[in-house]
């Protein structure tokens, strides 16, 4: 079995400790916010600093997919040494980075034609496409093949869900992501909206007055979904999703951790500047995906 590379776009949010532990290849996403100056995510601007300026400039911003050649670019070392590539990628929905991937992918091939590569579309974002992205390091771990990889990841992507909320839909509309969440865009005060993502839709759940209230019926509607679906909780991988309300997010997790009777195996995922765009400041959700078994 050759050995092979995993990547990811940057839209996975994944924690810098986790990236390193599981040498995962992470290409970015570009942000601008004027439309003429592009940082690359995690390289040109922090995290920190783009919700920074989000909340004092009160500026929209905008993201560019990675191109083609940022993907021939990132692939062709771990091609060179003799790499297979899996990578893992935004949903289709919400951005062209899978396409971007696809068409290196077959470029590459014409000039590695013993190579391998596959392209997988998350159906899923921020946490919810991280932790997918993890159960992918487990098997690597495991010692499956990168057919074996993309066939597993391909049925579990299914499972991933993220119950969320935000403080405004105001981003999302910006961005046009909006939807049929746009059923919830109610000019009512203190209204916070909660949304679900799962297979690369934004379904909307319902509307609640209060920060404080949105975050229990987050954690409620997890506990829905684990009633009527009855799949056991024990046999899913979860992380909270924060954007600037760090508190928030603990609070939730702690939740969390009372309702599963174990800790989370993973850091507080900070949303990052391809979700933040369309989110806003005060995105917070909880991610799950069932985990892989041998």
């Amino acid at each position: 079995m050759r050995p092979y590379q995993i990547f990811s776009d940057s839209s996975c949010d994944l924690p810098k400790n986790l990236v390193e532990k599981y040498q995962i290849k992470i290409i970015p996403f570009y942000v601008s916010f004027d439309q003429e100056t592009y940082y690359k995510e995690n390289l040109d601007i922090s995290k920190e600093s783009f919700f920074e300026t989000l909340l004092t400039k009160k500026i929209y911003a905008k993201t560019s997919l990675p191109t083609v050649q940022d993907y021939i670019n990132m692939f062709k070392p771990a091609l060179k040494d003799g790499n297979d590539i899996i990578c893992l990628c935004l949903t289709q929905k919400f951005s062209g980075s899978y396409r971007s991937a696809l068409n290196a992918k077959h470029i590459l091939e014409e000039q590695y034609p013993d190579s391998n590569i596959s392209i997988i579309d998350s159906i899923q974002a921020t946490g919810g496409q991280g932790i997918l992205l993890l159960q992918m390091a487990a098997m690597k771990e495991a010692g499956l093949s990168i057919e074996e990889v993309t066939e597993k990841t391909n049925q579990l992507k299914t499972t991933a869900r993220i119950m969320f909320t935000v403080n405004t839909l105001e981003y999302l509309s910006k961005g046009r992501r909006i939807g049929k969440v746009a059923a919830l865009a109610k000019d009512m005060l203190n209204l916070k909206p909660l949304i679900q993502l799962k297979e690369a839709e934004l379904i909307p759940y319902s509307n609640i007055r209060g920060r404080k209230k949105s975050l229990d019926k987050v954690f409620e509607m997890v506990k829905e979904y684990f009633r009527e679906s009855g799949e056991n909780p024990a046999d899913y991988d979860f992380c909270i999703a924060n954007a600037t309300t760090i508190d928030d997010a603990h609070y939730l997790e702690k939740r969390m951790e009372e309702f599963l009777n174990r800790k989370l195996s993973y850091p507080i995922f900070q949303i990052g500047v391809t979700i933040g765009t369309y989110t806003g400041p005060g995105a917070l959700g909880i991610c799950f995906v069932k985990k892989f078994f041998k």
